[in-house]
């Protein structure tokens, strides 16, 4: 179970299936093979390939977050990495770093998870600057800005912390 992660209480909490490969098979293998079991295996190629780069993204995003909560990160009193989400589900946060979950005392970091074959850049640090002001308890004065790209970031500045897939990889030395 996943609950938004900020000052205040939140709802409503997101159940998870922990087997990445069941959400893959539940998510796109079910229904093209469906698709091939009718002899209609193109079909089912290519709602694989519409559907590998979302369910992919969503994947990444907890093991992103437990990497992070086993780093070495600038802000020491980091304990608690999750997501942030309204009922609306807009804006949604990838990431936010607390002292504690799942209601904090303290948020330190917002962030944002692009596993797609594009990098980070201006315009999605500009949505992040404009998504986060949501967040109960948040300071966009103090609050630090991550980006975790799987193409890397391309900005004009702005960006704390960047992680690639090399740094997600190393916090399980």
């Amino acid at each position: 179970m996943d609950e938004p992660l900020s000052t205040k209480p939140g709802r409503p909490a997101l159940y998870r299936i922990a087997d990445s490969n069941l959400r893959l098979y539940l998510a796109a293998l079910r229904t093209a093979h469906e698709q091939t079991r009718r002899g209609r295996s193109e079909a089912g190629f290519r709602l694989i390939e519409r559907r590998w780069a979302s369910w992919r993204g969503r994947a990444v995003e907890p093991l992103v977050r437990q990497a992070l909560e086993l780093s070495d990160l600038p802000w020491p009193d980091v304990g608690a990495v999750g997501g942030w989400w309204n009922r609306r589900f807009d804006p949604e946060i990838d990431l936010i770093g607390a002292d504690r979950a799942p209601v904090a005392g303290r948020i330190r970091f917002a962030g944002s998870i692009k596993w797609l074959n594009s990098p980070f850049d201006d315009r999605d640090l500009t949505g992040l600057r404009g998504s986060v002001t949501a967040v109960p308890g948040l300071d966009p004065a103090q609050t630090a800005l991550v980006a975790v790209s799987l193409s890397g970031v391309r900005t004009t500045g702005g960006v704390d912390l960047v992680w690639t897939p090399d740094d997600v990889l190393a916090a399980w030395p």
